[in-house]
């Protein structure tokens, strides 16, 4: 029954008693022309039953998010980060006190919850600072790499003035920033930060037009004396195996020029490469970059889908000779500015199994001394790089941590333009609010600070670097009265055990199926 308007129609006759007459028009007119547009529209049936007060429930819908996460919300409930998770980040990349009261919050009892052995014997003597050598024998400029760097995220993605802040902080810091595969930007390039160019299925920045790969265009980039290393992305955590598309309208002058495309046309990210097909082709590529940047280290990032392409990769390094120079491992609860929900929530290997086994490919088939590894995906404390280290990583990449250092509120935004805090948005009214110099800051002393909890943990283990971590030192619990060590959880491969007895490993039928001259297998 459609009682709305008369409803309306009595409460504006009682305002209009009520107040002085035009004050009354003023508050009430506007709100009557709403009820009669609701009245008679007819794409909503709950604004054409009830005028008006239907479009509370569009308020509280728009307000949810935020009432969920200032007044419902535990510290510990949020998602993707929560609370506390986020106000660590926000404590170091402020310098403020990050020290936690009157005992951990975390349910010890959980099957979510699992902690570090320490010794009895601290090693106060540890190093404060480490790196790790990136590039085998066949790279002529080796870099040495910091333990906690910038993961990639794209000018376009992010603003400007992000983009800026992110890559003074990694100046200031000594540590890299990934450019993500939206291209190298003049922002990427306007402080000096060590950058790792990510080259992804658009070949942006070095691309033809018509989207295939221009090695002149590459090799001219890619000699910049700030790029370090050049990363080859097959896939991404939040949407491996998707591509992307970025409508015409929002490829701005800037944008077109930092990825080789024209100005308000779309911009097209393919599901996959069009300059391999074969394991062998791809190490075969990525030596050619290599060649072409002038011999700085070439790696490959990937979400670990089917494992076996995986070990095809192995054989084709061991059949050809070549060698990449390291593999980044994404997660499947990395981030994104968006993603189809269905990749996002299911599609992908989460980090951790990810991680495993890729660093038991690398061991078992004798290459792990030489390739280096590293682990991306809601990396944020001294003990997640820990962890990762533990299970054979070699450092950390991390991105949405170091948007929550630049001021994000993780208010879910990031697709729609309307980022409150101008960093993931191109509407230079919303940047305005980003103080390059101030955010900078804040990413040095957050990656500092990390690195310094990361340091602490290495010495109450007794420890003299993060690389002695061992799975053996990691213990998760499985229910309320069960724990074991992460090695008993999980099986960690010997040096050279899938050449020499495949059978004896978890997988042998995915190392069957494995072949260098195709990805295709079972």
């Amino acid at each position: 029954m459609r009682f709305g308007l008369p409803v309306i129609l009595l409460a504006v006759s009682a305002a209009l008693i009520a107040l002085q007459w035009y004050w009354g028009l003023i508050v009430t007119v506007p709100l009557l022309l709403i009820a009669v547009i609701d009245f008679f529209q007819d794409e909503h049936s709950l604004r054409r039953n009830y005028p008006l007060l239907a479009r509370v429930r569009w308020i509280m819908e728009g307000l949810r998010p935020y009432l969920r996460a200032y007044i419902v919300e535990s510290d510990l409930d949020g998602r993707p980060f929560n609370h506390d998770e986020r106000a660590l980040v926000y404590a170091r990349a402020k310098g403020e006190l990050d020290a936690h009261p009157f005992g951990t919050e975390l349910d010890v009892y959980s099957e979510e919850y699992e902690w570090l052995a320490h010794s009895i014997a601290p090693n106060k003597d540890a190093q404060n600072d480490w790196r790790v050598h990136v590039g085998t024998s066949q790279c002529a400029h080796p870099y040495d790499a910091a333990l906690l760097n910038i993961s990639a995220m794209s000018f376009g993605a992010l603003s400007a003035n992000a983009i800026e802040a992110l890559n003074k902080g990694a100046a200031d810091g000594n540590f890299y920033h990934d450019t993500g595969e939206g291209g190298l930007s003049r922002y990427h390039k306007s402080h000096g930060g060590d950058l790792v160019w990510e080259v992804g299925s658009g070949y942006f920045g070095c691309r033809n037009k018509d989207g295939s790969f221009d090695r002149a265009k590459f090799a001219e980039t890619a000699s910049i004396e700030q790029v370090k290393m050049v990363e080859i992305k097959l896939s991404q955590g939040a949407k491996p195996g998707h591509g992307g598309l970025l409508p015409g309208g929002k490829v701005t002058e800037e944008i077109a020029e930092a990825r080789g495309v024209e100005k308000g046309e779309d911009c097209l990210s393919p599901p996959g490469h069009s300059t391999f097909s074969t394991p062998i082709e791809l190490v075969e590529w990525a030596a050619d970059l290599r060649e072409a940047s002038g011999g700085k280290p070439v790696g490959i990032k990937l979400c670990v889908g089917k494992p076996h392409e995986v070990f095809a990769v192995m054989k084709a390094m061991l059949e050809t000779g070549i060698r990449l120079d390291y593999i980044v491992v994404d997660g499947a609860e990395g981030g994104t500015g968006a993603a189809p929900v269905e990749l996002s929530n299911r599609v992908g290997m989460p980090l951790r199994e990810g991680l495993i086994l890729v660093r038991n490919a690398l061991v078992g088939t004798g290459l792990k001394d030489e390739i280096k590894l590293a682990a991306s995906g809601k990396v944020h404390s001294g003990a997640g790089l820990a962890t990762n280290m533990g299970l054979g990583a070699d450092w950390c990449n991390a991105a949405r941590s170091f948007m929550f250092s630049l001021g994000c509120v993780q208010s879910m935004k990031c697709h729609t333009d309307t980022c409150p805090t101008g960093i993931a948005t191109q509407d230079p009214t919303r940047q305005r609010g980003l103080v390059v110099e101030d955010k900078a800051e804040r990413v040095t002393r957050f990656q500092r600070q990390t690195l310094k909890a990361l340091r602490e943990m290495v010495v109450a283990m007794g420890l003299d670097n993060p690389w002695e971590i061992k799975p053996s030192h990691i213990s998760e619990r499985q229910n309320s009265a069960h724990s074991d060590t992460i090695d008993h959880i999980y099986r960690f491969l010997e040096p050279g055990q899938l050449l020499a007895d495949a059978s004896s490993t978890q997988y042998e039928r995915y190392w069957n199926a494995a072949s260098p001259q195709q990805f295709r297998g079972i």
